[in-house]
């Protein structure tokens, strides 16, 4: 094997030093300074090191963000986490939405943080919630949203891992993360889980694996019990089991942003950048009708780096301009 992949291949290793990925790294820098190569084993020592340094700190990490007994279950053969934590720190909890879309969230967080005096009448929160709509209308920053005002840990599924081309494995990897959860409080997101959600009567090489997958989410959404809140995001409403959706307490369609809120958006953006006067904003709203909030918030960052790197002291409507066809291609019409 040349360096190259020798390196390329330590920087993918992770784990701690017990672990077989890590013994076996330890042996190939022990063989390529028998051959003499020390220079090159020096190198992999170094990534070696750091990443279990690294790893050992975001075990250090989740250990205080998880209680005692409760750990990220793992895809049994590639070692891979089947659920990513993100940090409170980098939760995105700031939204521009439509009031009717900003009441229903507002209503999710409200009644779990009054679950108790809920419970005391004999009722629940909504837990189990759909966010459906076009990308970058806010699905997933959403959730995040949901996690950052509740105060709960945030954990996003990895589908990468869960799915396996192996029979049997995807079942048993999602199986085994709802069960990691069943006593922890934390905000689950199964982010566009059409992937796995698509609609039974569909055509393709694995209906008979997603046939099972969907039935075995089927049943664990029905008993879906655990003290946090499961939020699954889709891009296309019409190709989801309708079994599924009855499954949910709440859906609620994330829409694109009306002109109002393309403004908004636009002039939160640039907050941190100073604005010319000559910014012709309805012009600019006007050429972003029907486009998504992530799209907007691309070309106000655009036209701000625009501004920066030409040397300029505010963002000006030309840099607005430039950056709208720029991203040309972004933009529905």
């Amino acid at each position: 094997m040349n360096q190259d992949l020798l390196v390329r291949l330590f920087r993918s290793i992770e784990g701690d030093q017990s672990e077989d990925i890590v013994l076996v790294a330890q042996q190939i820098i022990l063989d390529e300074t028998q051959k003499g190569h020390t220079k090159l084993a020096n190198r992999l020592k170094e990534i070696l090191q750091k990443n279990i340094s690294t790893y050992s700190s975001f075990r250090g990490e989740l250990k205080s963000l998880l209680p005692s007994g409760v750990s990220i279950p793992k895809d049994k053969r590639h070692n891979i986490p089947l659920a990513t934590l993100i940090e409170r720190e980098s939760l995105r909890h700031y939204m521009v939405l439509p009031q009717e879309t900003e009441l229903k969230i507002q209503r999710i967080e409200k009644e779990f943080v009054a679950k108790d005096r809920l419970g005391h009448y004999g009722l629940k929160p909504k837990q189990k919630i759909l966010l459906y709509g076009a990308p970058g209308c806010g699905k997933s920053m959403a959730a995040e949203r949901i996690a950052w005002t509740v105060g709960l840990p945030f954990l996003k599924v990895r589908f990468e891992a869960v799915i396996s081309s192996y029979l049997g494995e995807s079942a048993s990897n999602l199986k085994s993360l709802f069960e990691s959860i069943a006593s922890f409080p934390c905000v689950l997101l199964l982010d566009e889980f059409d992937f796995i959600a698509k609609a039974r009567s569909a055509t393709g090489q694995d209906v008979g694996e997603m046939h099972r997958l969907v039935n075995l989410l089927l049943n664990l959404l029905e008993d879906y019990n655990a003290p946090g809140i499961l939020i699954a995001t889709t891009n296309f409403e019409g190709i989801i089991d309708h079994a599924l959706f009855r499954r949910f307490d709440e859906i609620i369609e994330m829409p694109k942003p009306s002109s109002e809120q393309v403004l908004k958006i636009l002039q939160q953006t640039l907050s941190s950048v100073p604005l010319a006067r000559n910014i012709q904003w309805k012009q600019i709203v006007d050429a972003l009708k029907g486009t998504s909030a992530a799209t907007v918030v691309k070309i106000a960052t655009d036209a701000s780096k625009l501004a920066i790197i030409e040397g300029e002291k505010e963002v000006k409507h030309n840099h607005l301009e430039l950056s709208l066809k720029e991203n040309a291609l972004l933009i529905d019409k």
